[in-house]
């Protein structure tokens, strides 16, 4: 049963690093759908890293692309190679996890701003 062991712990794992990464596209401003792929998820990183709002942050961009790139290879990769696919999980949540806070997104022209003089 050392498979089946072994197979439990990187579910586990995984579910746990998908949880860490969705958490981590709410932080830079993207809502998640209930139980995201890989594959969302990257698609979501991937449009903060292109957002506008964070123009003067190009190392968080890159690092955000990065971060989208370990996605993508680990969505390749699905359930064929679990230890490897975790890795890249780690990688992208290693990369897009402990950069600055991203700042904050600017009103658009149509909403209404409250100012007060």
């Amino acid at each position: 049963m050392i498979n089946g062991d072994l197979s439990a712990r990187l579910s586990g794992a995984r579910g746990r690093l998908i949880s860490q990464l969705s958490n981590t596209v709410v932080r830079w401003g993207d809502q998640v759908p209930e139980d995201p792929g890989v594959a969302e998820l990257a698609d979501l990183l991937d449009g903060a890293a292109e957002s506008p709002h964070d123009a003067p942050r190009s190392g968080a961009r890159t690092e955000l692309a990065v971060a989208v790139a370990h996605l993508r290879a680990a969505d390749r990769l699905g359930g064929l190679l679990p230890a490897v696919t975790l890795w890249h999980l780690s990688q992208a949540l290693q990369r897009a996890a402990t950069l600055p806070e991203p700042a904050e997104r600017t009103a658009a022209p149509s909403e209404p701003t409250s100012q007060t003089c």
